[in-house]
């Protein structure tokens, strides 16, 4: 039987959380502190399952949870801002990487990491703005309001 486990904010954090009734009281077990945005990774996975090996977990229910929680439709949002500033970041910081500071590196192994990283991340984009250009998900809408322009 799996625990019914739920994601909690506490602060600024997210906390993977179940109730444990002891002595009649109910009490939180915390199972992982999931950081400032919650997300479960494999990391998680494998860091409570040694933790806590009796507690069974419905982790697509969980992620599932996650997702759902995340509001992207409210531009004033504090995970909205956040990711726009990210990817603001991102690509200013891609902006200033050019390829002749790959072949100064004077390690290969960091130029090669850089290239495995920045083709991983052009594969993310293109499913990403395929599932914006199809219509898919909660951005159907907006996706067809940006074709327009």
């Amino acid at each position: 039987m799996s625990v019914m486990a739920f994601v909690r904010r506490k602060g600024n954090a997210f906390y993977l959380v179940h109730n444990v009734r002891r002595g009649g009281k109910v009490r939180q077990l915390h199972l992982a502190r999931l950081g400032d945005r919650a997300r479960i990774t494999e990391r998680v996975v494998r860091e409570v399952a040694k933790k806590h090996p009796f507690v069974e977990l419905n982790w697509r229910s969980l992620r599932e949870q996650i997702n759902s929680h995340l509001d992207l439709a409210d531009p004033n949002s504090p995970a909205v801002q956040k990711l726009v500033a990210a990817l603001r970041a991102l690509n200013m910081d891609l902006a200033d990487l050019f390829p002749p500071i790959l072949r100064i590196s004077e390690s290969p192994a960091v130029a090669r990491e850089l290239l495995v990283q920045l083709r991983l991340l052009q594969s993310t984009l293109q499913v990403k703005l395929a599932q914006f250009d199809h219509g898919r998900g909660r951005f159907g809408v907006a996706s067809a309001h940006l074709r327009r322009r």
